[in-house]
């Protein structure tokens, strides 16, 4: 592994909770590879629901033990400048190497910033063709819709609908779904229609009012499971056949009845699942993942960005660019 000297770096998170306004920059000792792990040179960190929950205090009994700052980000992309040795044989990676990477952030350890460390088996090459950001854009939603679809584990042929079937995780659940022969009923708005079927869903449902009676309307007797990526809850359980199944992103401890079983998904669970992730990039270069782009912004304008992100209705990921290394 290459020496480095130890030195400062400058990353982008909250002293206190609050709205985008309390996002500003900090300077963090750099962080260095240790056993089994790389340092990855950020410059690119996708903007996910996940990171305003922890600026706005969601997360806050998570956090109530460290001491801020508190640095968000799960979805990075850069350059490796650290490898461990024991990783260059195991993961044949090296110094330089374009990567992406899933990080399990907590306390000061979180992708806005311009070092961050991983355990190898969270990293995986860039995927081939794509720039920084768009590589930054995908790889936590496109894990959490693998999680939903382990879990669910249906067999081809059986339907899945996918609320907020439009935005990243639901989108991704779509294609997924339909690459493994599910017969995926979307969810959204009418101007995501298009696009959808484009991706593989059979059947359209706009999202609005009596959206369990549309889709029963759609599909007589009920689908096998529901991904409910936009929290529709009891809303969307009546939609369910009996015995079926219902995966939600955030945590809902309703008994929706009549024997069906409700599967929490936690992203985090599944941040070292090297197989996952390599598979998830190899998806990303073949096209059957759309890698979606919302729009970049300098990691000086966090705040900016998470002012979007509160807006809605966007169609694929903020992301934040960070500048390469400085030459020496």
């Amino acid at each position: 592994m290459r020496a480095q000297q130890s030195s400062s770096m400058q990353a982008i998170g909250v002293r206190t909770y609050g709205g985008p306004e309390v996002l500003h920059a900090v300077e963090l000792p750099q962080p260095h590879a240790g056993p089994g792990e790389v340092r990855v040179r950020v410059r690119a960190a996708g903007v996910n629901p996940a990171d305003a929950m922890l600026r706005d205090g969601s997360l806050a009994e998570w956090y109530r033990d460290l001491e801020p700052p508190f640095i968000p980000g799960m979805d990075v992309a850069g350059t490796l400048d650290e490898v461990a040795d024991d990783v260059r044989s195991t993961y044949g990676l090296s110094e330089g190497d374009p990567v992406i990477g899933i990080v399990d952030n907590h306390g000061r350890h979180g992708g806005y910033s311009e070092y961050v460390v991983l355990p190898a088996s969270s990293v995986t090459r860039q995927p081939a063709g794509t720039t920084f950001p768009q590589a930054a854009s995908f790889l936590m939603n496109a894990l959490t819709a693998r999680c939903v679809l382990d879990f669910l584990a249906l067999a081809p042929g059986s339907t899945l609908a996918v609320t907020g079937a439009g935005g990243a995780v639901g989108g991704y659940v779509v294609e997924l779904a339909a690459a493994e022969g599910l017969r995926v009923v979307a969810v959204a708005s009418e101007k995501d229609e298009e696009w959808l079927r484009s991706r593989g869903a059979d059947i359209f449902v706009a999202r609005g009012d009596d959206i369990a009676q549309r889709v029963l309307d759609a599909v007589p007797g009920g689908v096998d499971a529901v991904a409910d990526s936009a929290m529709l809850h009891e809303r969307i359980t009546p939609a369910i056949r009996d015995n079926g199944q219902l995966a939600v992103l955030r945590f809902w401890d309703a008994d929706p009845g009549r024997g069906i079983t409700v599967y929490p998904i936690n992203v985090r669970t599944r941040v070292t699942d090297t197989a996952a992730i390599t598979q998830l990039r190899e998806h990303a270069e073949s096209g059957e993942l759309t890698l979606r782009v919302a729009a970049t912004l300098p990691a000086h304008q966090a705040a900016e960005a998470h002012r979007q992100l509160e807006k809605g209705g966007l169609r694929g990921r903020l992301v934040l660019k960070f500048p390469p290394a400085a030459a020496t």
